[in-house]
């Protein structure tokens, strides 16, 4: 008998006629669902300007032609929404479908009624590719149900490479897609037992995560103790959850999972040329996407992503997804000036004006992301998309936060002709994400983390510090003070008011608002740039390489970045600074994958499209690697022990328990307070400051740390560490600790002397104390 997976495709869909014993239809839900009986499976799907729908039933997902189709009828005093159901015994006996079933849509519209004439690969009925109300209807495209819980395969794969079969435009209008298109996919009956669900979610505040940004694929392609056919899958990423859990992170935020166009990575497996690796240009917002599960049989890549799911809660991690809900892999037009060739597969022949925000005259999409179009989030119907594909991942898949790629398109006021953003509109993506789904709070429990990259390519889309509350943000103020304070000093100028406000949690952009310190997402590198080891090991982007390491277009020109003259030995502290900057800084930390073992990519700062051994994580680290993760482990778990570096809310300089010391003070090295000037002078590049441990409950009476971010050597004048108390070296980044103790074990901290001490630190070098 045909029916849900349970667990995994919801069996409360409308059904036109209940069978017997079956209970009645709540709130029916968009997409393909069988009632709960499983005796009736129903198609509901939204277009407000279709003049006729079809569905198209296969039993296979490609190379071959339909087994026949339903006529889809408008729902009265809908708002455009198209239902057809089926029988488990018609699909049976009229349609020969005994298993899986895959299915399409057929729409005609303004631009295109329907002609009984009509054929598939036909002309007849066409008017135009395009309307002035910005319709492109496409009968002979088979549509991709946005609204489908799994993808049969992307447009685009081994065999199959031919992206004018989607087109639209008088070279491929007539072209039927339909035996090679994506299909959605409705489950057989299986086990309906339970599949294990995804575990207990962690409920930790955000403000205690350390975050691991990394590519599902790539971080266990090419590991050697994962099994073969394991390797770059959710269940290979799932068998390293308790490693990563050793390593000290407690977040894994994964490159995108949603299906996109990457089925055709392996095509030529010597050339990146049209790769998607990194997975930025989603073609359905439901369907963990197939290519990253072992078990690719329909209702496998659900499976095993919950459990995945569940291997990381078990080992205490959360798991944030990156999602991209700003464009679609359906993307722009093929040329400027052409008006009528555009790819159709999914939304365009759906719902153009509904799913995407266009120009003035409806011709073409506005662009703020520079991949293609904006999607047009200020829609109520593409809103709902949004806002029900995020409860999905989170409710059914069991994910634990979200970052969104570009996020200020979230924002948009304005449907078309304009983009304009505004973090206060109710109506907005933003406010409805986190009214219906609110964000956890500061204290922790229950509730979901919410990051946005807070800008985009296009006009008014820079929002850094803009963002509503409940939301944090990438900090890209964050990672360009610290990088030019590192690299650009004598070029450009940064103050040590500048550095204080970054270290102290950026009140600036997120204390203005009621936000906190945990609202600063910081970071020194991220995917898209350079590695954390390439951030001081190269000059300038080298995105023209011959494969493996590229060639890949675009990248920034513009990196902060710095060789260190080459010296390999200075190259490694710079990276301890970058590290450890990260790990003693007020807010969210966020690394990436294989920053733990200077990870290089050979200065290529946008390898999206090399889905290889190149951008895939290392696993058999040199000796130098090993050092490093020995460091970057002991940082991590540095932070993790003192409460006091992982503040709920902004320091404050008052002392608030009369023990003679402020929550924070800052010293200049003699050991004074800054005034106004030094603050100011960015011809000072030495800076210090003191946490007062006792007043965040912290294991260490006091936590000092003083950074040196010019050439030469600097006395640091200690401050005091409360009464009776010394103060005792955890880490020196400088050249002379280079080895495996570079951060001592706690309890084997060498002493540093008392209050008046003078501490030497070596030039661009950083030091941190406890006080016991």
């Amino acid at each position: 008998m045909l029916t849900a997976v349970a667990g995994l495709v919801p069996a409360d869909g409308p059904a036109a006629q209940a069978a017997p014993g079956a209970a009645a239809a709540q709130d029916p839900a968009l997409g393909a669902h069988f009632d709960a009986a499983g005796e009736q499976l129903t198609f509901r799907v939204h277009s407000s300007a279709a003049t006729r729908m079809l569905v198209a039933l296969y039993d296979k997902a490609a190379g071959a032609e339909e087994k026949g189709s339903l006529l889809l009828k408008r729902e009265s005093g809908s708002d455009g929404t198209w239902t057809a159901s089926v029988s488990a015994g018609e699909l049976r006996e009229k349609y020969g479908i005994d298993g899986t079933v895959y299915y399409g849509y057929r729409a005609w519209g303004p631009n295109w009624p329907y002609d009984e004439g009509w054929t598939k690969g036909s002309e007849a009925g066409f008017v135009s590719d395009v309307d002035e109300d910005g319709n492109r209807f496409n009968p002979n495209k088979l549509l991709l149900d946005p609204y489908a819980r799994e993808v049969s395969h992307d447009p685009l794969r081994k065999g199959m490479t031919d992206k004018g079969l989607y087109a639209s435009g008088p070279a491929h209008r007539t072209e039927d897609s339909g035996a090679q298109a994506p299909k959605g996919v409705v489950l057989p009956a299986t086990d309906s037992g339970d599949d294990g669900g995804t575990g207990e979610k962690p409920s930790r505040p955000f403000k205690d995560d350390i975050v691991y940004e990394v590519h599902l694929r790539g971080l266990t392609k090419n590991d050697p103790d994962v099994p073969a056919d394991e390797r770059g899958t959710y269940k290979g990423a799932a068998a390293k959850a308790e490693e990563l859990a050793q390593l000290g992170v407690t977040a894994v935020e994964f490159l995108p999972l949603q299906e996109s166009q990457n089925d055709a990575n392996d095509a030529d497996p010597e050339s990146s040329t049209d790769d998607n690796y990194w997975g930025y240009v989603t073609d359905n917002f439901f369907a963990p996407d197939r290519r990253y599960a072992a078990d690719d049989a329909p209702g496998g890549p659900t499976r095993e992503f919950r459990a995945m799911v569940k291997a990381y809660h078990d080992a205490g991690l959360k798991v944030i997804a990156d999602v991209v809900y700003n464009h679609t892999g359906e993307g722009g037009p093929w040329k400027e000036d052409d008006k009528n060739t555009y790819s159709v597969h999914s939304y365009r022949g759906l719902d153009n004006p509904t799913y995407y925000s266009l120009s003035e005259d409806r011709q073409k999409p506005v662009d703020n992301t520079g991949v293609g179009g904006n999607f047009n989030t200020y829609n109520p119907v593409a809103q709902n998309l949004v806002v029900d594909s995020l409860a999905y991942w989170k409710d059914t898949l069991g994910v634990d936060g979200f970052r969104h790629d570009l996020a200020p398109v979230l924002g948009n006021t304005c449907e078309h002709g304009c983009f304009k953003y505004s973090a206060t509109d109710p109506k907005t993506a933003l406010h409805r994400i986190t009214e219906e789904m609110p964000a956890r709070g500061p204290d922790g429990g229950e509730g979901t983390d919410w990051i946005a990259e807070p800008w985009a390519l296009g006009d008014g889309t820079y929002q850094i510090g803009n963002f509503p509350a409940g939301w944090s943000e990438w900090n890209g103020k964050y990672r360009d003070t610290l990088r030019t304070d590192q690299n650009k000093l004598g070029v450009e100028e940064v103050t040590p008011k500048q550095l204080a406000t970054r270290f102290a949690g950026s009140s600036d952009l997120y204390g203005d608002d009621g936000r906190r310190p945990f609202n600063s997402v910081n970071f020194m590198v991220a995917h898209d740039g350079f590695t954390q080891r390439d951030l001081y090991a190269c000059n300038e982007k080298k995105n023209d390489q011959a494969w493996p390491y590229g060639p890949s277009e675009g990248g920034s020109d513009d990196n902060l970045s710095w060789d260190q003259g080459g010296a390999a030995g200075a190259q490694r502290q710079a990276a301890r600074n970058g590290f450890a900057f990260l790990m003693l800084s007020a807010g969210t930390p966020m690394m990436t994958g294989g920053d733990e073992t200077l990870r290089s990519t050979r200065c290529n700062n946008n390898p999206y499209n090399l889905d290889n051994a190149a951008n895939w994580l290392g696993h058999e680290p040199d000796a130098e690697q090993r050092t490093f993760r020995t460091y970057t482990e002991r940082l991590l778990a540095f932070r993790t022990a003192h409460p006091a570096l992982r503040p709920a809310d902004f320091y404050s300089a008052k002392d608030g328990n009369g023990n003679g010391m402020g929550q924070l003070d800052w010293f200049t090295p003699a050991g004074a307070a800054p005034d106004e000037a030094y603050w100011n002078d960015a011809s000072r590049h030495a800076l210090a400051w003191r946490i007062d441990g006792t007043e965040f409950d912290d294991p260490a009476d006091g936590l000092y740390v003083a950074y040196n971010g010019s050439a030469d050597a600097e006395d640091f004048t200690l401050p005091s560490p409360g009464e009776g108390k010394k103060w005792y070296r955890v880490t020196d980044t400088g050249a002379a600790s280079e080895g495996a103790d570079q951060v001592a074990e706690p309890g084997a901290e060498p002493e540093a002397g008392g209050e008046g001490t003078a501490y030497e630190l070596g030039g661009r070098s950083a030091a941190v104390l406890i006080a016991k």
